[in-house]
């Protein structure tokens, strides 16, 4: 039987990565897809199971090849999914689970229309905008534009196949957990 392939995505500072720790912890066999970069590897990380590190020559290459789910470019350095990661999980049976920007995942879809998105909405701007200014890790510049491409990733929740809210974490947390589970089972119109 074929995995089923859950995207997750939600603009910076709605609570993603917060929401995808517990959806991980609650569901052990789901395979966390592994993105990759022209990002130099930092000195915790461990190739293929936090990046696969690619020479910008390397990622270009496949670029042209036509071997990513999904790419783009971020701050000067290249983040994508290999088809070929996404394609021998689900082929053997395993569920795939995302965590990509939203232009990331309507890509998924449009290579995988049987895929399955989720879109964490915060509750507001000016909410996003307090909680990316009380992380204290953007400049006003770095902030301006997280605000900006929030704005922007907002306009595509129409386009997922579930939305939740993200006004009370363990309530969205619980929304999430659930709609992941129906999809795991093959329920996934239920939400």
């Amino acid at each position: 039987m074929k995995g089923k392939l859950i995207v997750f995505s939600a603009p910076s500072g709605s609570g993603k990565t917060t929401v995808m720790k517990k959806i991980l912890k609650q569901f052990p066999d789901l395979v966390f897809s592994i993105s990759a970069t022209t990002r130099k590897k930092r000195p915790a990380e461990t190739e293929a199971k936090d990046y696969f590190f690619l020479s910008e020559d390397e990622f270009t290459e496949k670029i042209k090849n036509d071997l990513f789910v999904e790419w783009e470019k971020f701050y000067g350095y290249y983040y994508g999914t290999l088809k070929s990661f996404v394609d021998d999980n689900i082929s053997s049976g395993k569920n795939v689970i995302f965590e990509v920007d939203v232009k990331g995942a309507i890509s998924i879809k449009q290579n995988y229309p049987e895929a399955n998105l989720i879109y964490l909405l915060p509750p507001s701007i000016e909410e996003l905008r307090n909680r990316l200014i009380a992380r204290k890790t953007e400049t006003d510049e770095d902030l301006r534009k997280r605000i900006e491409r929030a704005e922007l990733e907002l306009s595509y929740k129409d386009r997922f196949d579930f939305v939740v809210l993200n006004d009370k974490l363990e309530k969205a947390i619980n929304e999430v957990c659930e709609i992941v589970e129906k999809i795991i089972k093959g329920d996934n119109h239920a939400a």
